[in-house]
């Protein structure tokens, strides 16, 4: 894995640390005042550790864990990030994928585009190679 694979590996594993470490923090300091919302954010930090993991492993079998948790983070991102504004009384407080990921910068509403065209693109790269072989 070289160039942009890499970054994407070192970013999904930054957004695992710090939504595993924002969720820790909510769910053991103020759970009774934010449940969903705190509960979303810890399903936001196992999905980055599996994406993380998915994306720095070879082999078809891991691809599609990596289609599958990036899919879904996607989803996530755009469900939570629109229930987030059309219906704030839901949270209570923010998630990490609330309003599209704004207190992350919106990276969480761009990185599984940018995961999911990045498999795209070295999957086909590795099918070409395949054939030309």
């Amino acid at each position: 894995m070289t160039g942009i694979g890499r970054v994407l590996v070192v970013v999904y594993a930054v957004m695992a640390l710090a939504a595993t470490g924002r969720s820790f923090v909510q769910i053991v300091e103020d759970f009774a005042n934010a449940p969903l919302a705190y509960s979303l954010s810890a399903v936001a930090a196992v999905v980055y550790v599996v994406a993380t993991i998915a994306l720095a492993m070879r082999g078809a079998a891991w691809t599609r864990v990596a289609i599958a948790t990036i899919g879904f983070e996607l989803l996530g991102v755009l469900v939570v990030g629109t229930l987030s504004i059309t219906h704030p009384e839901l949270f209570g407080h923010a998630s990490v994928w609330s309003w599209y990921g704004m207190g992350y910068l919106f990276i969480p509403a761009v990185l599984p585009i940018v995961g999911l065209w990045w498999i795209r693109r070295t999957e086909r790269a590795s099918v070409e190679r395949s054939v030309v072989a």
